[in-house]
């Protein structure tokens, strides 16, 4: 069966997905006149707008829900992963992927805001690619498809290689039983999850998600203080990297298993530019134009991928540890870690894998719900019906643990995949309404303006939308 899977997801990545990744990317690319390093600056400028409503969600809390699920355990065991499965060369093309799939980001990030609908009763906004396909491309079978496919990603098979990521930052220690100890955090983690779907453990979620960034900074000041101790490394490191990079004959006599794929497949797991879940958070923000959230979420695409994802690289590298198949993974960091921390450093990144984990499984499941509810006709389904995929989604977590490494990441690469293929062609298809969105956008602050959306300036028929036909409609009483 891991064959099997990995047999599937080669296939997938090449030549299928590698080419629709860059091509829709480049394509964005050109179209936008490169808006992902164009409009760095106004798009760090609009993170500190207010929401244009009232207890509205604002561009830069958005912008947070996004990165949360972006940033997680694949920023440390992803890269860890393709590091020494691929190679240090895998960094370099992650970067690449990050600059070219910012632009997919913005697109679909801009198309979401554009086609997002608004909640009568809280008045919350919502929205997505399954939305986008179902109101500009009128296919609600489409849609439904990508739902279903957003459900088995999140729900399936990101879940199942989180809960297995966390577990292998325990076979560092001693105690570990690996026949045991899979198990054992395997029901820990599962009952944890459940005490919380089930309306338990408000203060558990309430205080992971302050724990989490802090974390999450404090990790970077840990990398980068094994940066500044092994200073004298970094400039061979780099030329490590984009030798290897750069090492066609290498990558072309393999290239399932070379730094360029690893790099294509990590880079695409850990940021998700182009994959279609963070449009369901961008749509969520109450902003005066829909390129301001698309600006957001370039954004939201370099923290990850950048900045730390590069750390994570870095530390690895510089310190001289050797990355190799038995080590690939949580041991690898851990190893890294220590060299500086000594038995302090391991111990640091289980902490910080059990909360990211934790955090990204709970996560995961939001984005689940809501494509529950658009499958349900806009509504969530019985208490019978969500309690049964509750407990599914528990025991998915539970297996998870005990799941071989390689299946838990062709699950995942398999079903993000199919997530890439139907949002990315929609994307190209309806991405004029985007390009003109810009180029509406950067007019008016040409004018000296803060730009407000209005459909009809961008040669789109309000009475198509939602949100924004009654914000027009609203605005003029």
């Amino acid at each position: 069966m891991v064959d099997f899977l990995n047999t599937v997801d080669n296939i997938l990545y090449y030549p299928i997905l590698i080419v629709v990744l860059a091509a829709a990317g480049i394509y964005f690319s050109i179209r936008t006149r490169f808006v992902q390093v164009r409009l760095f600056v106004e798009a760090i400028r609009t993170l500190a707008e207010k929401p244009q409503e009232m207890g509205g969600v604002s561009s830069l809390e958005a912008l947070f829900v996004s990165t949360a699920s972006r940033v997680g355990t694949g920023n440390i065991i992803g890269v860890s992963t393709a590091i020494c499965l691929g190679g240090p060369g895998a960094a370099f093309w992650m970067w690449v992927l990050a600059i070219i799939g910012a632009s997919s980001a913005f697109v679909e990030s801009t198309l979401a805001q554009v086609y997002k609908r608004r909640d009568r009763h809280t008045g919350e906004c919502y929205g997505g690619p399954a939305y986008y396909i179902e109101t500009a491309l009128h296919s609600r079978w489409l849609g439904v498809v990508f739902a279903v496919f957003l459900i088995l990603t999140y729900a399936f098979g990101f879940n199942l290689l989180c809960s297995y990521n966390l577990q292998s930052t325990f076979e560092t220690y001693s105690f570990y039983n690996p026949s045991v100890t899979p198990w054992i955090i395997g029901v820990i983690l599962a009952l944890l999850v459940g005490f919380c779907l089930f309306g338990g453990g408000k203060r558990i979620v309430k205080l992971t998600s302050v724990l989490v960034p802090f974390m999450g900074l404090f990790y970077v000041f840990l990398v980068y203080i094994i940066l500044v101790v092994n200073y004298d490394m970094i400039p061979s490191v780099i030329t490590a990297i984009m030798r290897d990079a750069f090492d066609f004959e290498a990558i072309g006599g393999g290239i399932a298993g070379s730094c360029l794929m690893y790099g294509i497949k990590r880079g695409l797991y850990s940021n998700e530019a182009g994959v279609g879940s963070a449009p369901n958070a961008a749509a969520a923000a109450h902003v005066s134009h829909p390129v301001k959230q698309g600006l957001a979420q370039v954004i939201s695409v370099y923290i990850d991928t950048l900045f730390l994802c590069t750390a994570t690289a870095m530390m690895c590298l510089v310190s001289g540890v050797p990355g190799t198949a038995e080590n690939a993974g949580a041991m690898y960091v851990q190893q890294a870690v220590s060299k500086t921390f000594d038995a302090a450093g391991p111990i640091f990144i289980t902490v910080a894998m059990a909360l990211f984990a934790f955090t990204t499984l709970l996560g995961n499941l939001f984005y689940v719900h809501n494509a529950i509810a658009f499958i349900n006709n806009k509504k969530m389904p019985s208490k019978k019906v969500m309690t049964v995929i509750h407990i599914a989604c528990c025991l998915v977590v539970l297996f998870g643990a005990v799941t071989p490494m390689d299946a838990c990441w062709a699950l995942a690469d398999i079903t993000m995949g199919g997530m890439a293929l139907i949002n990315l062609p929609a994307c190209v298809i309806l991405g004029n309404v985007a390009f003109m969105a810009l180029r509406d956008y950067e007019r008016q602050r040409r004018r000296g303006r803060n730009p407000a959306f209005i459909a009809r300036y961008i040669k789109l028929d309000p009475l198509g939308l939602d949100y924004w036909r009654h914000k027009e409609r609203d605005s003029k009483v």
